[in-house]
């Protein structure tokens, strides 16, 4: 498609006079965007001729969000319609946010184009950048297109782009993978995982979340793991070659694209039957008992994301997705689940178990560099692997008390036993829990006597605790 010599005033626009086409799943917004462009006009001139019920949103650090996105009432689809030339039913098909309207634009005179601004997660999902590659190849020009886009659909194979979120306040639209063929095969074999949850019955967004925690999850511990080799290669593969100059900051960006590949054998891995018996085998079967850790499942899990060493380290980590997973599919083999709920189903993904978005690591991020050090902010001041271990300790207690809800029944000796031992346990985690976050609060700046007030102990035994490092056995 040609390009347009000469400039379009806003007030005269003859409809029909380029035609542009809208990408599948394109956001209203990024359409008007390139029908300004095609217009040869900017964006800012092209959008005077709706009326606007609101401002458009922007950071929290100024600049203009690319995941803005424009819901219009009849009058101003029918005017995008005619300036793009298309038909509005062609558009209704390509366009997800076309058909919804807002309070806000019904309070307008009767036919006349009005517009009001949202931000399309709000709207109908994850957004994204397109592949700029792509759009030059359909349009002849190398123009950004944005586009709702579900995260499990990230990589344009054709060129070996991962393309980021576009809720993010950060320059980049897509990161490089080139160098990175498992990245662009698990998005082949996506194909066939998504084939086997539709058989399954199980929602695929679910299975694509709850395996995606589990690996994100892994990917925060992976800083402490000496045998991983695979994620540092890819991560300075996608920073362009060496992330050692920012490295917390690429391995927020980068992260979902250098984990892809084991998240897609993850969701394989929890869709298989096989690996769902093996969690039955490990958990005693008919005779209860507590999750082993050197389990068949984990070690198979471990080996089919290329990691053999992996199986121990899983078991262990008891307060994550993972576990908790695997004690819902325990339980509704037992048939000891309760009422529907988040503990009976394996795909519900808890709230505190949903991994951070990029967008929200970069605020966060942000914040910790304007205010170093400030001890306002517990994330500011708590290094992550201590924030990790806390939230980890927690959970652990969690998944060992819910494993003990269906053993109060057979020999008494037997229940006892169990009961007592579980107990146990999830007290010492409870303890070693509360002890960790006393010295995160006093090495964080809270004072000393606050810490021990709250925790119920003695300045100086805090203090015995500081001193020797808070490296207490966990229990």
């Amino acid at each position: 498609m040609a390009d347009a010599d000469g400039m379009v005033q806003s007030g005269s626009l003859p409809p029909g006079i380029f035609r542009v086409a809208a990408f599948a799943g394109e956001t209203t917004a990024s359409l008007i965007c390139r029908t300004a462009s095609r217009y040869g006009m900017e964006a800012k001139a092209l959008r005077s001729c709706w009326q606007w019920r609101n401002y458009p949103p922007g950071h929290h650090g100024g600049g203009a969000r690319a995941d803005a996105e424009v819901l219009l009432n009849a009058a101003g689809r029918q005017l995008l319609a005619s300036l793009c030339g298309v038909e509005q039913n062609v558009l209704a098909r390509a366009l997800p946010s076309w058909g919804q309207e807002d309070a806000k634009l019904s309070a307008g005179k009767s036919g006349v184009p009005a517009a009001a601004w949202r931000t399309g997660g709000a709207v109908a999902g994850p957004v994204a950048f397109g592949c700029r590659l792509c759009a030059a190849r359909r349009t002849g020009t190398a123009v950004r297109v944005v586009r709702y886009a579900p995260r499990w659909d990230r990589v344009c194979v054709r060129h070996g782009r991962w393309l980021l979120d576009a809720d993010a306040d950060q320059p980049h639209e897509y990161v490089d993978v080139r160098r990175l063929p498992e990245v662009v095969a698990a998005q082949r074999r996506w194909a066939g995982v998504a084939w086997r949850a539709v058989r399954a019955g199980a929602e695929l967004e679910r299975v694509f979340a709850l395996a995606h925690a589990v690996v994100a999850r892994w990917w925060e511990q992976a800083l402490q793991w000496e045998r991983e080799k695979v994620w540092p290669r890819r991560l300075h593969q996608v920073a362009g070659g060496d992330a050692g100059g920012d490295l917390e900051w690429w391995r927020i960006v980068g992260r979902d694209a250098v984990i892809f590949p084991e998240v897609v054998a993850v969701a394989d891995a929890l869709l298989d039957p096989a690996m769902a018996q093996l969690v039955w085998v490990d958990s005693g079967a008919g005779q209860p008992r507590v999750l082993p850790v050197d389990g068949l499942f984990c070690r198979r899990l471990g080996e089919r994301v290329g990691r053999d060493w992996l199986g121990p380290l899983a078991a262990a980590d008891h307060g994550g997705p993972l576990i908790a997973w695997m004690g819902s599919v325990i339980r509704l083999r037992r048939g000891a689940g309760g009422p529907p709920g988040y503990d009976n189903d394996p795909w519900w993904l808890r709230r505190e178990h949903q991994p951070v978005t990029m967008a929200g690591q970069l605020r966060v991020l942000g914040k910790e560099k304007r205010a170093p050090g400030s001890g306002t902010m517990w994330r500011a001041v708590v290094p992550a692997e201590q924030r990790m271990r806390i939230g980890s300790l927690i959970g652990s207690a969690e998944e060992q008390l819910l494993q003990l809800r269906g053993v109060q029944s057979g020999p008494t000796a037997e229940v006892a036993r169990q009961l007592l031992q579980g107990l146990g346990r999830s007290a010492g985690l409870v303890e070693a829990a509360w002890k960790r976050t006393a010295v995160a609060a006093v090495n964080g700046g809270v004072p000393l006597e606050e810490v021990a007030r709250w925790a119920d102990m003695s300045p100086g035994t805090l203090r015995s605790m500081l001193t020797a490092g808070g490296q207490e056995e966990d229990g």
